[in-house]
């Protein structure tokens, strides 16, 4: 039976990044990290900004799953995601492994994406935290404070690095805790943190702290210009923990990872299998972070990333596997 109608195991996909990282990844994966990044983009029909091809996944038969996707969106995605987003995933998942700090950044809505870009898309977000090292692993979500904008304009033209982190929320993680990060809200993943992430498909990024991470500012605005580009930051104080879930202690069949407002963006559970489960229909995109067995006709291990297209029906998950398990959001969560 063809790809199109069967989950299918996918190799790693790290195109090139700014930041070091990639340890994490490559000890998941059980593979040399030499020459490896700290991304890995997982059953990615998105490309980086810029870009022709680089951050698209390519199945073993050679095409593009972009490319398979727009030949079969029906099989691949269900009628009712297609009559919605037509031949569009609505979904990127990443690994990402920060061997250092990232900048302060943020990102755009569908609104302002819409207006400066022309996609349906911003880039709303989440973290699933699947590992940490390092003394203090810690996050940063969101101003603690309400900031006007000539605040952010300065430290933006000053590049004051110490007063955007300092106006930030710390949040300290441990694996199984799970961030939503709304479009706009500034945010910078620290040191140590090895996470799965979410987020709508595209690579818009408005980074407000180049300096030391990017060749210069104007490779921070995506073009548009600072005085307009940071039209998208959410300048409101943020509420962390309205966004955080802890889940390490839940050990459910299936334990719901992201807090109710992701609903409209995306969905993720972690799987915890023991000896047999069925997983309904549905497109999705599984990381394997413990144990080996099968999805489907398809063998796996810790490390293994698995995409599901909603053709293959009621998957089978066979073995002893816990996996974090990506959606795009049910077309009943959108709303109007």
């Amino acid at each position: 039976m063809s790809s199109d109608n069967q989950p299918v195991a996918l190799p790693a996909n790290q195109p090139r990044q700014f930041y070091r990282g990639g340890a994490a990844i490559a000890a998941l994966r059980d593979e040399d990290v030499a020459g490896r990044g700290p991304e890995d983009w997982v059953a990615s029909t998105t490309t980086q900004f810029g870009k022709a091809e680089a951050g698209l996944s390519r199945l073993p038969d050679g095409r593009l799953l972009r490319d398979a996707v727009a030949a079969d969106p029906v099989s691949w995605l269900g009628s009712g995601h297609v009559a919605e987003f037509g031949a569009d995933t609505a979904l990127l998942v990443k690994l990402l492994d920060a061997g250092q700090r990232l900048p302060v950044h943020c990102h755009p809505s569908n609104a302002f994406a819409a207006e400066h870009f022309g996609c349906r898309h911003g880039k709303t977000e989440a973290w699933v935290v699947i590992g940490t090292s390092g003394p203090d692993p810690t996050v940063y979500l969101g101003f603690r404070e309400d900031v006007p904008p000539d605040v952010v304009e300065g430290w933006v033209a000053g590049q004051d690095a110490a007063a955007m982190l300092a106006a930030l929320n710390p949040v300290r993680v441990s694996p199984g805790d799970a961030v939503f990060v709304p479009a706009g809200v500034p945010h910078a993943i620290g040191e140590g943190v090895f996470i799965v992430e979410l987020q709508q498909p595209t690579d818009f990024s408005i980074t407000l702290e180049w300096r030391g991470f990017l060749d210069g500012p104007d490779a921070g605005h995506l073009g548009l210009g600072y005085d307009k580009a940071l039209g998208c930051v959410e300048r409101r104080a943020q509420d962390v923990e309205a966004l955080v879930r802890r889940t390490r202690a839940l050990t459910g069949a299936s334990v719901d990872l992201l807090v109710p407002r992701a609903a409209p963006f995306f969905r993720a559970d972690r799987l915890h299998v023991s000896g047999r489960a069925a997983l309904e229909p549905s497109f999705a995109v599984l990381v394997v972070l413990e144990g080996a067995g099968a999805v489907g006709p398809v063998a796996v291990h810790r490390g293994s990333t698995v995409v599901v297209p909603h053709a293959a029906g009621e998957v089978e998950v066979i073995g002893d596997v816990v996996a974090v398990r990506c959606r795009p959001p049910r077309v009943s969560d959108l709303g109007s």
